[in-house]
């Protein structure tokens, strides 16, 4: 949000202090009241979404806007916890707005689904009243188009999403700056260590995805296998897929689909000088997995996921301590996550 457009801060009322009680003493009434004026944007509504949005919105945000243009379908009701099973055939947003307002009455929530709102002009209008935009489980040339749009109205950037047991968190703060302890001193004993302020200048999406050669060229082999390059690449072959298909996942019954999965997994670590040591090639077993698995939604995955996102959004709205820096890979099989800089100075 630009500060020309930035609208009048609100003080936090006695009754948000009473119910917010904790979280203030754990992070301050300064970045609780930043929370509480921000105004966030949510783009798609499926299981990643849900869980970022229930925290969030306990966590006592401003305001929550959030779009979806699809219904509720059966599959919508293994992760998506907002829905019913009298849902099915409702739109997402207009089924999951009571269930969202319920958690805390003192966040606004408004909905909308009409795909018009993000033609370029109405987009750009909509994100000068704006904090911060997390767009999920969408395809990568829609989340480039998204974040382009964002670093024009300086707002920042979240994108997150699930393929089967993986998934991805990838954040753009452009210049961010925030308060963290300053570890290069140890405090004295019965001290608190003292707060410094610091800064992360983030890069586009675009621009960190065209460094994945001087990223990866560069790593030692145990610096290679400590970001589990496997779980990475299998995330942005899938991304490329889609976008050789207008947005479609591989087909796990149509074996050229696969074989092509497999094909371009491996043309993007041989492109990005991956040490041939940790991976040459992505294993068949693999492809054959994430194609079956891709297309599905895992509760489990979706929630830790989703919980990630949330944590990191409110790290960023608070300015205390570093966000994710930049890119966050988690597998769903080990249930561990990693972070790979791309392009971050």
């Amino acid at each position: 949000m630009s500060d020309s457009m930035e609208p009048e801060k609100t003080s936090i009322t006695e009754d948000e202090a009473a119910l917010y009680d904790r979280q203030i003493r754990l992070w301050g009434l300064e970045a609780q009241e930043r929370m509480r004026n921000a105004t966030i944007l949510v783009i798609n509504l499926k299981g990643v979404a849900a869980e970022t949005v229930k925290n969030i919105v306990l966590a006592g945000i401003g305001k929550l806007l959030l779009f979806d243009s699809e219904l509720v379908s059966e599959e919508d009701l293994g992760a998506g916890f907002l829905f019913r099973e009298e849902d099915v055939g409702k739109k997402r947003v207009d089924a999951a707005r009571p269930n969202i307002e319920a958690l805390n009455p003192l966040v606004s929530v408004h909905t909308f689904s009409e795909q018009e709102v993000f033609s370029e002009d109405a987009l750009s209008t909509l994100l000068s009243g704006v904090d911060l935009v997390c767009v999920t489980d969408s395809t990568r040339d829609e989340l480039i188009r998204y974040n382009e749009a964002c670093r024009k109205s300086q707002t920042m950037f979240y994108a997150g999403g699930s393929y089967g047991l993986q998934g991805y968190i990838f954040v753009d703060l452009l210049t961010h700056q925030y308060v963290a302890p300053d570890r290069s001193h140890k405090p004295q004993p019965g001290t608190q260590p003292k707060m410094v302020r610091q800064a992360l200048t983030y890069p586009s999406l675009h621009d960190a995805l065209s460094t994945l050669r001087r990223t990866f060229s560069v790593m030692t082999k145990r610096q290679t296998k400590d970001i589990n390059p496997l779980n990475f690449f299998s995330i942005l072959a899938v991304w490329e897929y889609q976008s050789r298909h207008q947005g479609d996942l591989p087909d796990p019954e149509n074996t050229s689909s696969v074989d092509e999965l497999e094909a371009v997994a491996n043309e993007l670590i041989e492109k990005a000088g991956v040490h041939s040591q940790v991976l040459k090639s992505i294993p068949r077993l693999t492809i054959d997995t994430l194609a079956q698995t891709v297309a599905h939604e895992f509760s489990p995955a979706c929630a830790v996921i989703g919980g990630l996102l949330a944590q990191d959004l409110l790290k960023a709205l608070s300015a205390r301590e570093p966000p994710y820096a930049n890119f966050l890979t988690f597998d769903g099989v080990t249930g561990s996550g990693t972070v790979v800089k791309l392009g971050m100075n």
